[in-house]
């Protein structure tokens, strides 16, 4: 018998042995190896197409619905679930999930008992269409797609609806968010305050003012950081969770701070940025946070109670970041303002797309790794110049982004064109030059200089067909995507005298605004509303203070939806002072307009 130490070993590879499935707690891990996993060959030739290849997101988006919805006790035993069949096991998830519904229809929080049964809820006071509504909605949420077109309602009841205009900043307004479920609304300005306020009575609830800086000899080696609970300088952007839970604020002082926005109390402080920091959001239903700086970096944190921490930083622009939004998925679009980049940041993969605007240059051919002395460029070039008309002008920077749906987005600059882009095309889809018009200055050398006004904020209401653009003509426009999302057009206008510094659109629950004085009793003319604001400033106890709704508009329940647009609007920009607009009748004021458009009787396509 020979000796198994030189038995010959068999040429074929040993089979590995299965492993059973773990989730990993970790999934960027996961991730990193599949990104890499395409060879480096296949992946600059695709780049190099005119269509950006994607893998559609929506195949299996059911599949990442939360069944369950919070997490189980991992103290409970899990025996009495051991002889369950998957059949009965669909069953009981649904129920679970159906359950998580109703506790949040009925006001997210309640508490239910042992059976299952919301407490203070009959079942006929719950109504199958709002259920299957929300099951929808969380369906088409997940497909990452428009589902929403309200741009038809909107637009014909924009005209009358009802507003109010909040001032309690000294200095300009630079942001302005609400929370979801249209009860509270944030302020904050270059006096470096932030305001709270009720939207129910459209007073001021409470304000948080500027720190003071500490003194240069409480710094040094051996002594303890000062904690600042606060902003020691102007305030440039807000966000607000989901959820309603956390605010985060940032701005020149090159601080992130986090608030509860509930309590409206400080707690915590994140340094790290080197400039100031320009724009802030938060990832839909988490509490994943982008900031965004002058320093050219993107960073993220995570506000989760268990976490509260900073995750890490993105690099990429080779300017100054003005603007940073997000969805559901996690992914992030930013602009890189006079790099004239949109980058559109896929976070778990840890890679970029890259979208330019502006038009075609020799230095844009070589960026985009084409020779200078390339003939079809030139040509492609010259006929470009050929087909530039009136209402095309150089864009010099791109200031502001705003997601449509998880692949399709907008951006604005100080060409004046809002650009509507797909994450699968290298240029964009459809260019709208001149939104808002020419800017008139007289000179004394050269007359009348006309310049495009600048696009300085943009806003979309999730997943819809309607999105309103902003800039210092004196109104809000609104504008209403075609069916294909390819194009879009006029829609409708808002007064909105001032430079309109941040723009928001959200769609609160069913009835969430009924109560609210200003929309139960709306001032019957602009007049009423200018005397309004002038009693908002003689009485700063009792700011925006507005009359009680007549008893039987009260009694009455309405139970409406709207679309709400929250205007931050200023004397003068956000992130300078290179223009001013006050006096000369032009009606300009610090402050915010809010403006709530109720929806059409008949319901609409799609589900909010």
């Amino acid at each position: 018998m020979p000796d198994p130490l030189f038995k010959k070993v068999s040429g074929h590879k040993r089979k590995r042995v299965s492993q059973p499935t773990v989730s990993n707690p970790n999934p960027r891990k996961v991730s990193r190896k599949n990104a890499n996993s395409t060879p480096l060959g296949a992946r600059k030739r695709r780049n190099s197409d005119e269509d950006i290849d994607e893998r559609d997101e929506a195949v299996g988006a059911f599949d990442d619905v939360d069944l369950e919805g919070p997490l189980l006790d991992v103290n409970e035993s899990g025996d009495e679930y051991d002889d369950e069949t998957p059949a009965q096991k669909r069953l009981r998830l649904a129920k679970l999930y159906l359950n998580n519904v109703k506790k949040s229809v009925a006001g997210g929080g309640e508490t239910g008992d042992d059976d299952g049964e919301v407490i203070g809820w009959d079942a006929e006071d719950v109504d199958r269409e709002i259920l299957e509504s929300r099951l929808q909605k969380d369906v088409l949420e997940h497909s990452g797609k428009v589902h929403v077109y309200v741009a038809d309602s909107v637009g014909s009841n924009v005209t009358n609806a009802p507003s109010t205009r909040l001032r309690g900043h000294r200095m300009p307004v630079t942001a302005a968010v609400m929370s979801e479920d249209g009860r509270i609304l944030f302020s904050a300005s270059k006096d470096g305050s932030i305001v709270k306020w009720d939207l129910t009575t459209g007073k001021r609830i409470f304000t948080v003012f500027k720190k003071r800086r500490p003194p240069p000899d409480a710094k040094g080696k051996g002594k303890e950081p000062v904690v600042i609970e606060g902003h020691t300088d102007e305030v440039l952007a807000l966000a607000m969770s989901s959820d309603g839970k956390y605010l985060a604020s940032g701005g020149k002082d090159r601080k992130v701070v986090v608030w509860d926005a509930q309590q409206f109390k400080w707690l915590k402080s994140f340094g790290g940025h080197k400039d100031q920091v320009s724009a802030l959001v938060f990832r839909k239903r988490t509490h994943q946070l982008f900031s965004a700086s002058y320093d050219r970096t993107i960073k993220i944190f995570d506000l989760s109670p268990q976490v509260m921490g900073y995750v890490e930083t993105l690099f990429g622009h080779q300017d100054v970041i003005t603007s940073v939004d997000s969805l559901r998925s996690e992914t992030a679009l930013t602009s890189g303002a006079r790099d004239k980049s949109v980058r559109f940041w896929k976070v778990v993969e840890e890679n970029q797309l890259v979208f330019r605007g502006g038009g075609r240059s020799a230095l844009r051919d070589v960026l985009e790794g084409i020779p200078v002395d390339d003939e079809e460029a030139e040509k492609r070039r010259e006929a470009e110049k050929a087909k530039k008309g009136t209402n095309d002008y150089h864009e010099g920077s791109i200031d502001c982004v705003a997601f449509i749906d998880e692949s399709t987005f907008l951006s604005g600059g100080d060409s004046g064109a809002i650009r509507l882009w797909a994450n699968n095309k290298k240029k964009a889809v459809y260019t709208r030059g001149l939104a808002h018009g020419l800017h008139e200055v007289h000179s004394e050398t050269e007359g009348i200089v006309t310049s495009p006004r600048w696009i300085t904020a943009l806003a979309v209401l999730r997943y819809s067909n309607v999105f309103a653009s902003g800039s210092w003509e004196g109104m809000i426009r609104l504008w209403k995507l075609n069916d294909q999302n390819r194009s879009f057009s006029p829609l409708a206008t808002i007064p909105a005298p001032g430079v309109i510094n941040s723009l928001q659109m959200i769609s609160p629950p069913i009835g969430a605004l009924d109560e609210a004085r200003w929309v139960s009793h709306p001032p019957a003319s602009s007049a009423e509303l200018k005397d309004q604001d002038s009693d908002s400033d003689s009485d700063s106890n009792s700011d925006n203070s507005l009359p009680a709704p007549h008893p039987s508009v009260a009694s009455r329940k309405l139970a409406r939806r709207h679309c709400v647009i929250i205007a931050g609007i200023a004397q003068e920009p956000r992130l300078g002072r290179w223009l001013r607009i006050a006096g000369g009748g032009t009606g300009s004021r610090n402050g915010v307009l809010v403006v709530a458009v109720p929806y059409n009787e008949g319901a609409p396509r799609g589900t909010l």
